[in-house]
């Protein structure tokens, strides 16, 4: 298992290395110094391994008697002759920041990206970009300055939630390539003292559109030539978000929900019965009956006075006597050959998100919602290694080398392991227990990571 892992990963180790070499050496009394790319890779262990905490790095990787030390030397390609304590890892991350880790997320997905790695899971050329926002931390009493204040009857929460970009496809895959922390800014007059920290009224609270418009001129910066289509819920069916997708040159398939643009849903039902002709039914293997109806060119001005040219999807779904009805805006046009591709790969794949995206990271052992550090940017570190860690995890779950290993038992990888969250348990078992040989770590011959369904 470990050496599929490590194998999986290899073509990251020089661009993470070479990063962690910019880096200062983390020096402790007496005289203790790790290297960075030591504590670099102990940090990708703490979630590669689904430990649940930092204090479990303590718990269950320092023992000298067993091969870890050795095997994070190899990986990291240092000579450390102790492991660190949980708060050096905080340190040093302390020191690194957030936005440092943010640029080495976009490092990693840019390589897959320029490997072509992901190419099989464009659609009409383009990358399917769903974004939603998440629960991340919750407090019971203010953590910072920047917590958004929540009230449930007598009880006031405090969050931080999280704005979360992520390539998605129908197979399952769900890679993070965006993120924008959901938090009040400070106020314009700094108090005088800090008892006067708790005096938030005049403050506006941030929220998930605010946070898109500053996610996506990052997400063009960071992805200047790679082309997306837009795909979320209906509360970025709106002027701005249509204006960010027209000027950034991206495609859009938005929910449309009749309550969020009436005035276009209208227009819609209207062009529908000009449009019989706009129909097409299909059958699929469960026997659910989809009818899909659309209709092009319609005419939206926003709050702004700005007007956009968008097409409407509708679809009525039947299975087992129960029928649901779903409906997109899209800038692409169209027509009997492409509604239901618009329909499943950029209108229906946005809740990859949250099934593939947020319920793992939260409930398979990454734990997303713990607090792996209290302070403010350091908790931010943590959350972009928890991102890149599960790209590499889904770099193994929908990998070749995992399901050629799954062959040989006549199974698939999670028949053969149980869970998501076994595998990452023998990962770590074999990682404690087997001297992984250097031929893991630096492999003499080529060879190619395919990707497919990771069922």
């Amino acid at each position: 298992m470990g050496k599929i892992f490590f194998k999986t990963i290899h073509h990251f180790w020089p661009r993470l290395n070479a990063w962690a070499d910019e880096l200062p050496d983390t020096r402790f009394q007496p005289m203790v110094t790790y290297h960075a790319r030591f504590l670099l890779w102990w940090a990708f262990l703490l979630f590669c391994f689904k430990l649940g905490s930092r204090r479990d790095l303590d718990f269950k990787l320092r023992d000298l008697e067993l091969c870890v030390l050795a095997n994070a030397n190899q990986l990291a390609q240092t000579e450390q002759n102790s492991l660190p304590v949980h708060k050096t890892l905080a340190h040093f991350l302390g020191h690194v920041g957030s936005q440092a880790l943010g640029q080495l997320r976009d490092q990693c997905v840019r390589q897959l990206i320029r490997n072509k790695v992901l190419d099989r899971f464009r659609f009409d050329g383009e990358f399917v970009l769903a974004t939603d926002g998440s629960g991340y931390l919750s407090f019971k009493e203010r953590h910072c300055p920047h917590c958004l204040e929540h009230s449930n009857g007598s009880s006031v929460y405090y969050l931080h939630p999280v704005l979360e970009a992520k390539i998605v496809h129908p197979c399952g895959l769900a890679l993070s390539i965006g993120t924008q922390f959901i938090e009040n800014p400070w106020p314009q007059k700094p108090p005088a003292a800090p008892a006067q920290l708790t005096d938030y009224e005049a403050v506006k609270q941030d929220c998930e559109l605010n946070a898109f418009l500053r996610l996506a001129p990052e997400l063009k910066r960071a992805f200047p030539q790679t082309p997306f289509c837009l795909a979320t819920d209906s509360l970025m069916a709106c002027g701005p978000v249509l204006t960010v997708c027209e000027e950034n040159g991206w495609s859009f398939v938005l929910t449309f929900k009749p309550g969020r643009t009436p005035a276009l849903w209208a227009d819609f039902e209207g062009l529908l019965k000009l449009s019989p002709q706009n129909r097409l039914t299909r059958i699929l293997p469960d026997k659910t009956r989809q009818c899909f109806r659309w209709a092009n060119d319609l005419s939206y001005t926003d709050s702004e006075e700005r007007t956009h040219l968008v097409h409407a999807l509708i679809c009525e779904e039947t299975c087992q006597g129960q029928t649901q009805t779903f409906a997109w805006i899209t800038n692409k046009r169209l027509c009997a050959a492409n509604v239901a591709g618009v329909a499943d790969y950029g209108g229906r794949v946005r809740f990859k998100i949250e099934n593939q995206g947020f319920n793992i990271q939260k409930n398979s052992g990454l734990n997303m919602e713990h607090a792996y550090s209290m302070g403010p940017d350091t908790m931010k570190c943590f959350y972009y290694l928890l991102q890149i860690a599960h790209l590499f995890l889904q770099m193994l779950e929908m990998g070749s080398l995992l399901r050629q290993l799954a062959r040989q038992y006549h199974s698939t990888p999670i028949g053969l392991f149980g869970s998501l969250k076994n595998i990452a348990e023998f990962l770590l078992d074999c990682f404690r227990y087997f001297r992984l040989e250097a031929e893991v770590f630096h492999p003499t011959e080529a060879f190619q990571i395919r990707l497919a369904d990771s069922s």
